[in-house]
């Protein structure tokens, strides 16, 4: 088989084609998000919000729905469950986080395991995106486009908000709604998500992208760029593993991810372990020989 064939074989069948446009609509919309997600400091909201989404799909199932309404509203309900719990009470945010995440959670896999079904609900957990019909595909892709958009016109704001809330108070807007807005971007990005990677590995789609592209630019609107780029990138190298080595497809997107962090974290010019001892390196070579004085002319004498 000739190296073209290796890459167009994939294409001739449907249910990779699927998948494949599929996971880098979800790719591109949770990249852009979690560069505003790493800036903000809402890593664990990501997870909570990921995992709190499976009693909603399982409900949805019992109920003959759409898995995506019920997963976007569960995790509606959690932001609004985490919220309150912090403004009712001396609660502070990361144990308001961690009692309603792991709460849903358990009540997601409870669900699973007293609903008779035809239906294997554990691909919810660790993803299914090769079995994703073309409805499922048109809801996905649907909500990315949504939230995409969303974001492409607030991104001024949002980024205002995620550099200094105070400035963003005195302006004018507010940023305890600019704060709700990300946080129903991030359900429907976990949406967008679950059905490719599962709920437990939503969490890595919605964080690593922006932790890369962070370590890549110190320039926010490069870094907008970057982090879907390299998401796609990293999410069909994915996919095509997936199918050369017959491995899961939603492990290998998240695994390509990590290297790609790997390589970022230890080479990246600026603020790479290694690329930044190197750079550092290279500055005080440059800085000692261009503080030795120049040599003396010879003297002659007449």
């Amino acid at each position: 088989m000739n190296p073209v064939d290796l890459f167009t074989e994939l294409l001739s069948y449907e249910f990779m084609v699927r998948a494949l446009v599929t996971t880098v609509a979800a790719a591109a919309v949770c990249a852009v998000l979690s560069c505003w997600l790493v800036l903000v400091g809402w890593s664990l909201m990501g997870d909570a919000v990921s995992h709190a989404v499976l009693p909603g799909v399982v409900l949805a199932y019992i109920l003959g729905l759409p898995f995506t309404v019920g997963a976007l509203v569960a995790g509606v309900l959690a932001v609004v469950l985490i919220g309150g719990l912090r403004g009712t009470s001396r609660i502070k945010e990361d144990a308001s986080i961690g009692i309603v995440f792991t709460s849903l959670f358990a009540l997601g896999l409870v669900l699973i395991s007293v609903t008779p079904s035809q239906t294997n609900l554990s691909h919810i957990v660790f993803g299914n995106v090769l079995g994703i019909s073309p409805a499922e595909q048109l809801q996905i892709c649907a909500l990315a486009v949504v939230a995409l958009t969303v974001m492409v016109l607030k991104r001024r704001d949002l980024t205002l908000y995620a550099f200094d809330p105070l400035h963003t108070q005195a302006i004018g807007l507010s940023p305890r709604a600019l704060g709700a807005l990300l946080l129903g971007l991030l359900a429907v990005t976990s949406v967008v998500a679950l059905q490719v990677v599962g709920v437990v590995l939503v969490v890595a789609m919605l964080i690593t992208p922006g932790a890369t592209a962070h370590l890549l630019t110190d320039r926010f609107g490069v870094m907008l760029v970057l982090a879907p780029s390299m998401s796609v990138t990293c999410s069909v190298v994915g996919i095509y593993l997936s199918y050369w080595l017959d491995a899961s497809p939603g492990g290998l997107v998240v695994l390509a991810h990590s290297a790609a962090f790997a390589l970022a974290y230890l080479l990246s010019p600026a603020h790479g372990v290694l690329g930044g001892r190197l750079a550092a390196r290279r500055r005080r070579s440059s800085e000692s020989s261009s503080s030795v004085p120049p040599a003396c002319p010879p003297t002659t004498t007449s």
